[in-house]
């Protein structure tokens, strides 16, 4: 896909063999389908209420920082188009048992980071911004490892954009400063978070 407007270009998914698959022509018409819903709207009906809040928030701080409506909505769209290719790919059994190894060391750093990040914001002067980047460049590196056979190098760019954008040190340091925007974004993100982590989601 060259654009968001989701127009498949040569390239965009892994190739489809020679010899017809319905399978896996289903599997590629998932992606392209999904890749042109991944709106905020759209994944607010795929995802669960807490989730699609902390989406609206991270977004909200997106903007914020960096000032651009357009960046910070097509970070959002990498999140959401990479979280549901992904999620097709696991749903369709496509993982192989060390990718799906990968998977769970995956979901324990996300964990890891998760309640770090929350952790921040509820105990006074523990925030350290190298320790939540690395955790988060951690949870990149095993993305694109899980990924390295069923997606494209458009799907890598877009990992690398979403949490080049996330881990980076200066925009952590913002979202934990005391200015009373940010804490407001911060504490709806870490409620949020607190809810999954209570819930098993995360």
């Amino acid at each position: 896909m060259d654009t968001d407007s989701g127009e498949l270009s040569e390239g965009e998914l892994s190739p489809v063999p020679e010899i017809f698959n319905s399978k896996s022509l289903a599997l590629q018409a998932q992606k392209k389908i999904l890749s042109k819903m991944a709106t905020m709207a759209v994944a607010n009906m795929l995802i669960d209420d807490t989730s699609s809040e902390i989406l609206d928030e991270l977004y909200k701080v997106s903007r914020e920082y960096t000032k651009n409506k357009k960046e910070a909505i097509k970070i959002m769209k990498n999140v959401i188009k990479i979280a549901l290719k992904i999620g097709i790919l696991y749903r369709n059994h496509h993982f192989s048992p060390e990718e799906l190894e990968t998977v769970e060391k995956f979901k324990k750093k996300m964990n890891q980071s998760a309640m770090t990040a929350v952790s921040f914001y509820e105990v006074d002067y523990t925030f350290d911004r190298n320790i939540l980047s690395e955790l988060l460049n951690e949870c990149k590196d095993l993305l694109h490892e899980l990924v390295e056979h069923h997606l494209t190098a458009k799907s890598h760019r877009r990992i690398d954009h979403v949490f080049d954008h996330f881990a980076d040190a200066e925009f952590l340091s913002v979202l934990y400063s005391p200015c009373e925007e940010y804490r407001l974004y911060l504490k709806k993100i870490c409620e949020g978070i607190t809810k999954l982590l209570d819930e098993g989601i995360l």
